[in-house]
């Protein structure tokens, strides 16, 4: 049971790593040699560069406090009652051997030791100790910045005990929300040694085929199911200086070419490295993004490329797009033909070599570069005989695996193993999948918008299929036509979740409101808001168990879902927020509501408690749009309350919630509807003095004024003295005051611009 972690190394990887171990919950000691002046310095430096990273590398700064720092001359004693030392210092094998050499003397029986190295051999690093250490021995290898990327590859060697290995990869799924993948200990494991070739391959064929580096990051990204920062804009992120050493050393290790092209490297003796230097294939210039013209070096305006061609693949599913995609006229579809060709081409040859089997290979493409799909799904989706004739058109012989392949790497839940057979998909204890649900033919209710699930053991789930899962009139008539088939059919309860990559819910169907407004049909919108605020309720006093599963985006109504279930459990990457003004309207979906009967019930124990710190809170949640960068500061902000809970690895998320309904079900009872104590016209003028106070001081526009009016008008239950109302009280003032906003020109502004833009407009 790993309770403790030590991280040697407090660079960018080293310090990453103690934060995310931290972000969990467990206790680090990060050390690194010592300074010149202060001993410590360079773990501090770490440390600070760690509270200070953007993304943050912290899902909590407060949890910094569980970092303990030191050096490792006076201070590698603080490792001795580490269960798992994580090494993570210079890429040589030298000095990792020299220090495992002190921790072998060091370290109780019973800890882990690993490297974070991402590439050299295990065998190479074990020179020297003994059994025993070798034993306990394994390579962790994290992807950079390790709080986001998906992947952990695992690199056992044959003398790692089972025990450690399953220990690790409990640890790494569970409490640190990786996917693991077991890769062999060969240069640049799995995801570097195939990713980097095909990075490699994109930047020679751009030259080659007559490409800008706008052009191929255009090809090459989403177009491919790729991130949007696609080849290049990744590698200005990860640091040029990096993929110059992760190239060098790849071609030294492997005798295979990695070369760079000489502009490439020019680039990094000028320290043109990228993100952290300001410049490398990209620079910002004047607040706009320029693009390096690798002929000339210099920088020029970004060229965007918006072929009619490219516009009709886009919205196509991603087996269905890429076989048209390498069709593409002229130029690009030669650039993306070869590169597909050269790319897979190179994962049959070396797939064998680096991994125990090709679905391991598939999810580090995945979880380690953010493929939608990875190389050996992108092949069954071109057709293996239409890989066979590109290989062909590219002079590239037919690898052995291919030849082993019938028709498909992947069919009917089985996989090609490297022997030739077909081995069925491994199941991943803990883990429920709605595509495989949805396959299995457990569909119990389905609508254009949403669909029902039978999850098992008596529980449903609700899913939401439209864009971003945007909640329209569908998603709600699907929502009520669910809680009256859970309650029908005996289930025990609901879930209410999805495998979006991006967003559980973006909020409401904000085109249809815009377009009802501006066609002045009041009274459709009048009841589409008491609609949204029912089915809200609906969720609260339904007569069995509701669990909400946020991930990623919970924005307005999504969040207002969230917030009225009987319980959360959350991914830890939630990025909630009640974000209505920001587009000029104030939560009606019962948001307001909730946030003002939590916060004042917080202090409702407390006689000597002020209830207006309360409202006040509620006040600037909601005017301020503040939104959640994890689930841990959805917690502190009052999205998420101390029943709720978190999960760590996505993965896990939807039988973690299944498991919460089972948890509740037996002796669950709806919750009596509360009397809330509204403090009027006092509160109220304390609210209009503050919003006045900050427009007086130029800090927000009239329209933001009059937003903050109509919320501060809610949160006190209007005019008058205290006194207690329902919560039907509240959500009429929410709805009346959601209409007034939205009749106005500046709010109906708002909304279109950020429809168009997807930013803000402050008017």
């Amino acid at each position: 049971m790993i309770k403790k972690v030590g991280v040697v190394g407090a660079g960018t990887m080293g310090s990453g790593i103690a934060a995310l171990v931290a972000s969990a919950g467990i206790p680090v000691v990060l050390l690194d040699i010592p300074g010149q002046e202060d001993r410590n310095e360079l773990a501090k430096r770490g440390l600070e560069r760690a509270l200070k990273a953007k993304p943050a590398a912290f899902m909590d700064p407060d949890l910094a406090r569980h970092v303990e720092i030191g050096n490792t001359e006076d201070h590698l004693e603080k490792l001795k009652d580490c269960d798992w030392v994580v090494e993570a210092i210079i890429e040589k094998p030298e000095p990792k051997r020299a220090l495992y050499e002190r921790l072998e003397s060091l370290l109780k029986p019973t800890a882990i030791v690993s490297s974070n190295t991402s590439g050299i051999p295990m065998q190479v690093l074990l020179e020297g100790r003994s059994e025993a250490f070798r034993r306990r021995f394994l390579g962790t290898h994290f992807f950079n910045p390790p709080r986001y990327l998906h992947l952990l590859e695992l690199i056992p060697t044959p003398e790692t005990e089972p025990e450690v290995l399953k220990e690790i990869r409990r640890f790494g799924e569970r409490i640190l929300g990786k996917g693991t993948v077991l890769a062999k200990d060969r240069p640049g494991f799995i995801a570097n040694r195939l990713g980097v070739y095909g990075m490699v391959q994109a930047v020679r064929l751009m030259e080659k085929h007559g490409l800008t580096i706008d052009e191929v990051d255009a090809l090459t990204g989403p177009l491919l199911g790729r991130p949007n920062s696609a080849t290049f804009r990744t590698a200005d992120l990860t640091g040029l200086d990096v993929l110059k050493l992760v190239t060098e050393e790849l071609a030294h290790a492997t005798g295979e070419d990695f070369t760079l092209p000489e502009w490439v490297l020019r680039l990094v003796a000028e320290g043109r490295l990228g993100e952290k230097a300001g410049a490398g294939f990209y620079k910002r210039v004047n607040g706009e993004i320029h693009t390096l013209d690798y002929r000339t070096l210099e920088y020029v305006p970004r060229a965007k490329v918006d072929l009619p061609e490219l516009k009709a693949l886009r919205d196509l599913p991603l087996a269905e797009r890429l076989p048209k995609v390498l069709e593409l006229p002229g130029k690009y579809g030669a650039f993306l033909s070869e590169l597909f060709a050269r790319t897979a081409h190179y994962t049959l040859e070396k797939a064998p070599e680096i991994a125990y089997d090709l679905v391991a290979v598939d999810q580090a493409l995945e979880w380690g570069f953010g493929w939608e799909e990875g190389p050996f799904k992108n092949m069954d989706a071109l057709g293996l005989e239409a890989l066979k004739g590109l290989l062909q058109a590219h002079g590239l012989p037919e690898p052995e695996l291919l030849k082993k392949a019938q028709g498909a790497f992947y069919r009917d839940g089985t996989y090609l193993g490297f022997d030739g057979t077909y081995h069925p998909l491994p199941k991943r204890e803990g883990v429920v999948s709605l595509k495989t649900v949805k396959a299995e033919g457990k569909t119990l209710l389905e609508g254009k918008e949403a669909a029902l699930l039978d999850l098992g053991d008596g529980v449903a789930l609700l899913e939401f299929r439209t864009k971003m899962n945007a909640i329209g009139e569908g998603v709600i008539r699907m929502l009520q036509k669910s809680l009256e088939y859970v309650e029908e059919k005996g289930y025990l309860g609901l879930v209410i979740g999805n495998e979006d990559p991006r967003a559980f819910s973006a909020g409401a169907n904000l085109a249809l409101i815009l377009s009802l407004a501006q066609e002045g049909d009041w009274d459709e919108l009048s009841l589409a808001v008491r609609q949204f605020q029912k089915a809200s309720m609906s969720l609260r006093y339904s007569p069995f168990p509701v669990v909400v599963a946020p991930f990623g985006l919970t924005l307005g109504g999504g969040a207002e879902f969230t917030l009225h279930a009987d319980a959360v459990q959350a991914h830890a990457e939630l990025y909630m927020g009640l974000v209505e003004a920001g587009v000029g309207l104030l939560p009606a979906g019962g948001g307001t509501k909730e946030m003002l009967l939590r916060f004042t019930g917080e202090l409702a124990p407390y006689e000597e408690a002020d209830p207006f710190e309360g409202v006040k809170r509620a006040f600037n949640l909601i005017a301020l749009a503040k939104t959640s960068t994890s689930a841990l500061e959805a917690k502190k902000l009052g999205f998420l309350r101390d029943r709720d809970r978190i999960s760590m690895n996505r993965d896990f998320l939807i039988a973690d919630a299944k498991r919460r309904v089972l948890e509740l079900a037996p002796d669950y009872r709806p919750p009596l509807p509360p009397k809330i104590r509204v403090l009027g016209s006092e509160s109220l003028g304390n609210l209009r003095y503050a919003v006045w106070a900050f427009r007086e001081a130029g800090e927000i526009t009239d329209h933001d004024m009059r937003i903050g009016l109509e919320i501060a008008y809610v949160l006190s239950g209007g005019e008058g003295a205290l006194r207690e109302v329902s919560e039907w009280d509240l959500l009429d003032l929410e709805r009346e005051a959601f209409l007034k906003l939205l009749g106005t020109r500046k709010t109906q502004e708002r909304i279109a611009h950020t429809l168009k833009t997807g930013k803000p407009l402050r008017n």
